[in-house]
């Protein structure tokens, strides 16, 4: 079989072939490519010792040295070169604490997590598959090299891996994984919260997002996401829903567009049913300021996980108004975006149908009509200016200055002033705001 590598791959590759050492493209570029898949990036490994690779090279950074780990500039695209090698002793569930480097390549892969990432090519040499890699792919298996609970004592994050694996291609974990994942799961609890975070979002961000409930079954849900794990535990007696609050987000994250702060708002945005859970005189549950307290338990969620700040934001400004009601009318429309924003808006559509698609089928038709009526309302309100925020007002704080405003009274009358003109947009006119201020009309 040939595989087509990347120009710059097969320079580097015939580069150390003219040196004498063997190379070889590896991991994940090889998985991909025989799935029919492009590779996000090219890894290499070969027999040289990062001293020789920096030498047969002439811009390299010894991005991981220790590990036999150089990254090979070649233009701006850098690629990672790392030396065949073996692990030594691994502490805390995490990484090896060394490695010996060895001239075998099947001793390199053997120490590799999933028989798909455990392949090697060259042109010439062909394929290195010692594991059957190449026959899991045929048959959509996701298989341990070796003994999956000797694997997930090693890096107890391949854990997480094999479930967004699965997530990302359609395969099937096999049972002894699943088996070792049950077993082993409270060896999470040793790895960085980035390293977690980087998984978990990576399986939010796939095509298989019922591999959520793997998580939750093989408790690792429990583990990292107790906040998420008791919302299956949480019925939702009501006419309005059909699911318990966990399978629930299951189907508003089907229906979410694969962006992570809309992915991550879908997650969260109702881990805070569980707490408000009442049985009203009616029959029914209800669940009246769970939007408050989802955001506070998001907050704590995020930060934990260490997100940026922006994404942080962005998904606690989409859970926070979640839940609001609009009108399909532009007055209703314009106060909804001027509180939302005008950027926000469309994602906010987009997590509120993909939250109506979790509830009760009977009501999504009307539901679904309900939230194109308001897109096309913002739209046309968008297209004809309309004021939606202090910064659009025809006046601005120098020319309360310039009539004796000060301080606060500043802001405060700005925002009367705004409160008025989402109501009458025609009215956002300097001459007109003007006189209604010197007569005192936003007292």
């Amino acid at each position: 079989m040939k595989i087509q590598l990347p120009q710059d791959v097969l320079h580097i590759l015939n580069t150390f072939s003219k040196a004498g050492f063997s190379a070889f493209a590896v991991g994940g570029c090889i998985r991909d490519s025989l799935r029919g898949k492009t590779p996000a990036d090219w890894d290499i490994t070969t027999a040289a010792t990062p001293e020789q690779t920096m030498a047969l090279f002439p811009k390299t950074v010894p991005t991981g040295i220790a590990h036999g780990t150089v990254t090979v500039l070649i233009g701006k695209t850098g690629y990672e070169v790392t030396t065949f090698r073996k692990d030594g002793v691994y502490e805390n569930h995490r990484s090896p604490e060394s490695v010996t480097f060895t001239d075998d390549i099947t001793q390199d892969l053997s120490r590799r997590d999933f028989t798909m990432n455990a392949m090697a090519y060259h042109p010439e040499t062909g394929l290195v598959d010692p594991f059957g890699g190449q026959e899991d792919i045929k048959k959509q298996l996701i298989r341990c090299v070796g003994n999956p609970k000797i694997r997930f004592d090693e890096d107890a994050l391949r854990m997480l891996r094999a479930i967004r694996f699965a997530s990302q291609t359609g395969f099937t974990i096999c049972e002894d994984i699943l088996s070792a994942i049950k077993s082993l799961a409270p060896f999470i609890c040793a790895i960085s919260a980035e390293r977690i975070r980087d998984e978990l979002l990576k399986t939010l961000l796939s095509d298989h997002l019922e591999q959520m409930i793997t998580l939750r079954e093989t408790g690792l849900l429990k583990l990292i996401l107790p906040e998420v794990d008791r919302c299956f535990d949480t019925p939702q007696h009501s006419k309005y829903h059909c699911h318990d609050v966990g399978h629930h987000t299951l189907e508003v994250l089907k229906n979410t567009p694969p962006q992570p702060a809309l992915r991550l708002a879908a997650l969260l945005h109702d881990i805070g049913k569980p707490i408000k859970k009442t049985r009203g005189a009616d029959g029914f549950d209800h669940f009246i300021g769970h939007d408050a307290v989802s955001c506070v338990l998001a907050e704590d969620i995020i930060t934990r996980l260490r997100f940026d700040n922006k994404t942080k934001n962005e998904v606690l400004h989409l859970i926070r108004y979640h839940d609001r009601r609009m009108a399909a009318t532009k007055t209703s429309v314009r106060k909804a975006v001027s509180a939302i924003g005008k950027d926000a808006f469309p994602s906010l559509l987009q997590l509120m149908r993909a939250d109506s698609k979790g509830q009760h089928p009977d009501y999504l038709t009307e539901r679904l009509a309900h939230y194109d009526a308001v897109e096309a309302i913002y739209r046309e309100i968008v297209a004809e200016g309309d004021a939606l925020s202090v910064a659009d007002l025809s006046v601005g704080g120098n020319d309360l200055i310039a009539l004796g405003y000060k301080g606060k009274e500043i802001g405060q009358l700005l925002q009367k002033i705004l409160a008025f003109v989402l109501e009458h947009p025609e009215e956002n006119q300097k001459e007109l705001l003007l006189e209604k201020i010197k007569l005192n009309f936003f007292a």
